[in-house]
């Protein structure tokens, strides 16, 4: 099975710098170009499934890019961004040396609280992945949430180093896996 892996494109959010992890804020003029130009770089391929998180903003990245009615996409809350809680919609830069420091080295610093730890988003991944392992697909294309692809991607690849959030994921980068 070959799975395309896509962030959403962007957001008002995206563009202030500022954390966005469950709120429903959907794609903006730039984000909308990206998943279209997304689109014409894989052209008319078939995808057996279109999963994505059921936020506004991944579900128009996948509807543009799949080629498909929002309908036709199979919604998936383990793949929805991780929770960060208290410190949702804050500057990046604003969010205090604790995060800072749990944002650079999760496995060293631990979360702080109402943020979602990062076993829980990799029990979300794996359950996903283990789901989807199931299913006679020849192509899937995931659309998700950069946070919550960086997790995705070491259990995926059985990676044995740790993922991290400064794993950056670009808006709309399209990645390649065979399982």
């Amino acid at each position: 099975m070959k799975i395309y892996l896509v962030r959403h494109g962007e957001t008002d959010l995206n563009k202030q710098n500022r954390m966005q992890s469950i709120s429903d804020e959907p794609l903006n003029e730039k984000g909308i170009a990206q998943a279209q130009a997304a689109k014409q770089k894989i052209g008319d391929m078939h995808f057996d499934a279109i999963y994505s998180s059921s936020l506004i903003r991944a579900i128009t990245t996948a509807s543009i890019i799949g080629g498909v009615d929002k309908s036709e996409i199979i919604i998936d809350d383990r793949i929805i961004e991780a929770d960060f809680g208290k410190y949702e919609k804050k500057k990046y830069y604003f969010i205090g040396l604790p995060m800072i420091l749990h944002w650079c080295l999760p496995e060293v610093f631990p979360p702080r609280k109402t943020v979602e730890t990062v076993d829980h988003i990799k029990a979300r991944a794996n359950s996903f992945l283990e789901d989807l392992k199931t299913k006679d697909y020849d192509s899937v294309l995931i659309v998700c949430h950069g946070n919550f692809i960086r997790f995705f991607k070491h259990i995926l690849l059985k990676d044995s180093k740790q993922a991290t959030w400064k794993d950056f994921v670009e808006n709309c980068e399209l990645q390649e896996f065979e399982i």
